[in-house]
């Protein structure tokens, strides 16, 4: 099947599960070039065998790695920064090592990638960034999410910025901001605590819709996004109502 992004070469980080994997398969179906990028081999490996995925390692940390990867992969059309991490605690509870991996995977990783892929997107004037935020951020205050909600905030900033600057040189860049979705990380976290169904159950009622969403209705949103040329530096809440 192909659509309005047959063709457009994109970028995800982040592809080898949740969110992530799911968009590489919705790209995939709208007949884009996809280059799923991910620093677990393995999560790689089981990506659908298409013509049109192509997987490629990519630890998001190292500057030197991304520069390297995207100037062999080439011009990129859109680039989705989906890599993150959900830290748990408070500001009291929060060590400062927590803190310095969030800023560096939630906020420098998006850096480094936008930095990589910009100047082809300038000389082109055409261009989508989408990077994911969440409304743990300056969207809401959640408890027992300090640094997470400090470095998703921050996503915002990053994405206002970058918009405002390039806005007149063809280049678009959004941010999601999801509620709670169902993924492996999410689901780890339940486990984590000791009690899952309790756990579940919190994450649950918190959403005025009554469930939590599906990686499938966040990679949906990532492709409107990335064919909506009219659009630039927003925030797109997709939470089940929790900001209502």
């Amino acid at each position: 099947m192909t659509g309005k992004l047959a063709g457009k070469r994109v970028l995800i980080t982040a592809a080898g599960q949740g969110i992530g994997r799911a968009s590489v398969l919705a790209f995939a179906r709208e007949g884009a070039i996809v280059h799923a990028t991910d620093i677990n081999q393995q999560l790689l490996d089981a990506l659908p065998k298409e013509a049109g995925i192509k997987p490629r390692k990519l630890d998001v940390l190292k500057t030197e790695e991304v520069n390297q990867v995207i100037g062999e992969i080439g011009p990129i059309d859109v680039l989705f920064n989906c890599a993150g991490f959900v830290h748990g605690g408070s500001i009291l509870e929060m060590p400062d090592a927590d803190l310095d991996f969030a800023l560096d995977l939630n906020v420098r990783a998006m850096i480094r990638t936008i930095r990589a892929v910009l100047p082809g997107m300038i000389e082109r004037r055409d261009g989508a960034i989408v990077n994911m935020s969440s409304v743990a951020s300056s969207v809401k205050g959640v408890p027992n999410r300090f640094a997470y909600g400090v470095t998703k905030a921050a996503v915002l900033g990053l994405t206002k910025s970058v918009a405002a600057e390039y806005i007149t040189q063809g280049i678009r860049c959004n941010a999601i901001c999801p509620g709670t979705v169902e993924s492996p990380s999410l689901e780890q976290r339940m486990r984590a605590g000791g009690d899952y169904e309790t756990a579940r159950a919190a994450f649950i009622a918190r959403q005025p819709m009554g469930r939590l969403g599906l990686p499938e209705e966040i990679a949906d949103l990532a492709v409107y996004l990335a064919g909506a040329t009219y659009t630039t530096g927003q925030a797109y809440n997709i939470d089940g109502g929790w900001t209502v």
